[in-house]
């Protein structure tokens, strides 16, 4: 099965003194690149999560946010903030002498005021502690952001399998119209040439020679050829799935360069069209594998 690049997973695990949680997103990209956002109370354990994260996924844009806070019976990091806590009573008591009132600022009061009252993030947790957490958050995140790509994946995959089909009968179509006009130019070159030469006779011999050498210069046998073995890896890769799509973008790039000089070799109308409705196809394409991990 192929996998699109586009994902999300979250998920959330309580540990015996902390709550993990991580949320996962993934977006297409060339390369395998991972943005890792860790709280201070768990950076030590970057260098494993990266690792963890790198054996998920092989192309992608991944973005991982985690978080993290202490059980309740655990402790919080509750910090009171007792020099800012003063300067609001200070500014309190100034301004109720200013206008004459008889008020004083109640604990409650001060304790409501912005920035005295803080929760800060839990301690650092040591390593042995905080990475079976960290780490089955992670692989559950990415578990279900991976299970998402993969539901994409057999969206494209339908998607690619019809344009691999209409793709491939249009070369069908180009390979049996060769013969046709393969004896179309030879009957014009024919004509042509009576007609320069007139009532004088024609080596047959010489003719042929030439249009010898017309036909190799117009023959599409072999891009045609090319393209149907890569038609045939195009579909093997779609059956296979995994990490296909730098192979898949690999592939309609060398069909897009045979359809274009059958385009420019092929003096016939039909086969032109057929190779400018092959070129259409094979752009639709290299746009839905764009997507593909």
């Amino acid at each position: 099965m192929i996998r699109s690049m586009t994902g999300y997973g979250r998920a959330e695990v309580v540990g015996e003194r902390i709550v993990v949680s991580v949320e996962a997103r993934s977006l297409n990209h060339r390369h395998l690149d991972v943005a890792l956002k860790l709280p201070r109370s768990l950076a030590g354990l970057e260098l494993e999560a990266r690792r963890l994260l790198q054996g998920q996924i092989q192309r992608g844009r991944l973005d991982v946010s985690v978080g993290v806070k202490p059980l309740a019976e655990g402790g919080s990091a509750l910090k009171v903030d007792a020099a800012l806590a003063r300067r609001y009573i200070d500014q309190a008591l100034a301004l109720s002498d200013a206008l004459g009132l008889d008020a004083e600022p109640t604990v409650e009061w001060v304790l409501e005021r912005p920035g005295v009252v803080t929760l800060g993030e839990p301690e650092a947790v040591a390593p042995e502690a905080g990475w079976p957490v960290l780490a089955e958050a992670l692989a559950r995140a990415m578990e279900d952001l991976v299970a998402r790509r993969e539901a994409e994946g057999e969206a494209l995959a339908k998607d690619l399998t019809a344009l691999y089909d209409a793709l491939a009968a249009e070369v069908e179509r180009m390979t049996q119209r060769v013969p046709a006009a393969l004896a179309q130019r030879a009957q014009r070159v024919r004509e042509r040439i009576n007609a320069l030469l007139g009532e004088h006779p024609v080596d047959e011999g010489r003719l042929i020679m030439e249009a010898a050498v017309w036909a190799e210069k117009t023959d599409i046998s072999e891009e045609l050829a090319r393209l149907k073995a890569h038609l045939g890896q195009f579909a093997g890769l779609l059956r296979e799935g995994g990490p296909v799509g730098r192979t898949l973008d690999f592939l309609v790039q060398e069909m897009n360069r045979e359809v274009n000089t059958v385009a420019s070799k092929a003096n016939d109308l039909e086969l032109s069209q057929l190779a400018l409705a092959s070129k259409g196809h094979l752009e639709k394409i290299r746009e839905q594998v764009q997507n593909v991990e």
